[in-house]
């Protein structure tokens, strides 16, 4: 068995079973914490925890997983073209929810840590939570910060936001598929954008270009400020 946890195929084996895992318990209750991408991470952490799976042999094949971004990042891009008309009747909407929603992500987490006196290191790893992986990372580590610390904001974030905002867009019947995919993206990089997509692909296309246009605004103002 320590063979098998060993190989490659056994940790992507592991992520596709967890995941559809997910799938299922979502069809059977449909909730914000029942999102398939949050039940399949708490089988994974619960596995490597209880199981005599370790994160090392997890990993070996798990990493596997992340090559996928490059091609879903092009399915996005795939969206933002097919609704270029849109977009060019909405720029400036969207270029200010944009600019606004980064300024607030940003802002609120650095007055939330100095109103609690988090550390500056903590501070500065988790401010730019609310923009894609690589972004985070780097940003942090360019501040001085933790690139893991970084990373498990961003993945933080980006959980909550695929399970919520569905239903905060319901709650506060939010119509326009504009606003409520600029708020998706601006709010939960591509993890938000994935539950967008649910909703209907104009929704899944400027969740994705707020994704973009947010990563950018995020990198100006952090690392001009901090």
């Amino acid at each position: 068995m320590e063979a098998v946890f060993s190989l490659p195929v056994f940790g992507i084996l592991l992520t596709i079973a967890c995941y559809s895992a997910g799938l299922f318990i979502r069809s059977k209750i449909h909730s914000p914490l029942t999102h398939p991408f949050l039940i399949a991470n708490i089988l994974i952490i619960l596995i490597v925890l209880f199981t005599p799976v370790t994160l090392e042999q997890y990993l070996a094949g798990g990493n596997f997983v992340m090559m996928f971004i490059v091609p879903v990042t092009v399915i996005f891009a795939m969206y933002i073209y097919n609704q270029r008309s849109l977009l060019k009747a909405n720029i400036i909407p969207v270029l200010g929810g944009c600019i606004l929603g980064s300024s607030a992500s940003l802002f609120s987490v650095w007055i939330l840590c100095r109103l609690f006196s988090i550390e500056r290191i903590i501070t500065l790893s988790i401010m730019p939570k609310s923009v894609t992986t690589a972004i985070a990372m780097e940003l942090s580590v360019m501040s001085g910060g933790l690139h893991s610390l970084a990373a498990a904001g961003v993945l933080f974030t980006g959980i909550t936001s695929a399970a919520f905002a569905p239903f905060f867009v319901r709650i506060f019947k939010l119509k326009d598929p504009v606003a409520a995919g600029v708020a998706f993206g601006t709010s939960g990089h591509a993890l938000g954008t994935a539950s967008a997509i649910e909703l209907g692909e104009t929704q899944g296309a400027m969740s994705s270009l707020a994704t973009g246009i947010t990563g950018i605004v995020t990198s100006v103002i952090y690392l001009f400020l901090f």
